[in-house]
């Protein structure tokens, strides 16, 4: 059983503390992925796993063991690169079995690993072929074989993709994930794209200035984001966010805005949200569409009168830019038609899928 568990870990760089005593486990087969802006601590978190640099503090264990003074070589880890590392003089074939042989395993071994691999990844028409022959997806294909062929406990992935084209990162988050699949082994992953960590990841790690701020499923993370920043991060296009104030109307609490409109807010929050309170009124593009194009109840919205700023078509929907209280806000229009900047049109606010965070300390007030 491959299980990592983080506890108090801590790394600092002389007097500078770049990651403050996080804890994380996961669990064997289980693909986690973390994620966050550059610099937030996510990769050195990963080089800390694979021991590649020394912890500050805390412990790590893989399995059953404390890792933390064990060399990589003994962790029983891979890890793919962003740069491939493939040997430039050296065959598909070579490249996967190198470091096989560095360990000496018995020829024939070596031989049925690397062929294993191979037909893992489709790279059999490839083996005597030098990675300067190849493009940017098969190389990475190598060195996720190069990584596979080793049978190790927990596979690392540093940013893997992000030398790729869109189309090729696409095809390659498939690859990735099928592999998975068929090697059933602890996967830990480290991307900044958000839409990376929702499609592959069983549990997103959201990082920021070297701190955990929120761990959960995809859904978890975007449905009930903890605070501000993981609701800005998670989701694209990112959540609107509008500035307001807890006010009482009829016996309901409603987020006032700046413009005066008042958002009544979802029953789950009453006695949650407390009168005069600054708020931050959260709510994705998803909720807010011109009416008869929406994906939510209209009878359950507020209806809105804006005009259109500019509007990006995408095929099958719209991305419409309107104004709300004073900020420019997106919203999803389905099913759409032409629109041209400057049109007034009747959006709809689905009230039951609204975000509501404290100003002050940027939680959730759902908690």
């Amino acid at each position: 059983m491959a299980q990592v568990a983080l506890e108090k870990v801590v790394k600092r760089y002389g007097s500078v503390e770049t990651v403050h005593g996080i804890d994380l486990d996961v669990a064997h087969n289980e693909f986690v992925v973390l994620v966050g802006p550059s610099g937030c601590g996510k990769s050195t978190t990963l080089r800390m796993i694979a021991g590649l640099e020394e912890i500050t503090g805390g412990t790590i264990r893989i399995g059953d063991r404390v890792v933390n003074a064990l060399p990589p070589r003994s962790r029983n880890i891979s890890m793919v690169f962003q740069s491939y590392a493939l040997y430039p003089h050296m065959t598909v074939r070579e490249n996967l079995g190198f470091g096989l042989k560095i360990a000496k395993q018995p020829e024939a071994e070596i031989v049925k690993r690397v062929n294993e691999a191979a037909e893992i990844l489709g790279l059999h028409a490839y083996m005597d072929r030098l990675p300067q022959h190849l493009s940017g997806g098969q190389r990475q294909r190598v060195a996720m074989g190069r990584a596979i062929v080793r049978n190790p406990d927990v596979f690392l992935f540093d940013e893997p993709l992000s030398n790729l084209d869109a189309k090729l990162r696409g095809q390659m988050r498939v690859e990735i994930k099928k592999l998975h699949q068929r090697v059933q082994t602890t996967v830990i992953y480290v991307t900044h794209d958000q839409v990376e960590a929702m499609t592959l990841a069983d549990r997103i790690v959201i990082m920021r200035d070297g701190h955990i701020e929120q761990v959960g499923t995809p859904s978890d993370v975007f449905d009930r984001p903890a605070n501000v920043f993981v609701a800005g991060f998670i989701g694209s296009p990112p959540m609107n966010q509008l500035d307001g104030e807890v006010a009482s109307e009829a016996g309901r609490p409603v987020a006032r805005l700046a413009d005066g409109i008042a958002v009544p807010l979802p029953p789950d929050l009453a006695g949650k949200a407390t009168a005069g309170q600054p708020v931050i009124l959260g709510f994705r593009p998803d909720s807010l569409a011109p009416r008869g194009h929406a994906l939510h109840n209209e009878a359950d919205s507020l209806a809105l009168t804006r005009p259109v700023i500019i509007a990006e078509p995408l095929g099958t929907e719209t991305i419409v830019f309107t104004d709300f209280a004073g900020r420019e806000v997106q919203g999803r229009m389905l099913n759409p038609r032409p629109v041209r900047a400057g049109e007034t049109m009747e959006f709809t606010l689905d009230l039951t899928r609204l975000h509501v965070f404290d100003k002050a300390s940027g939680r959730s007030l759902r908690g």
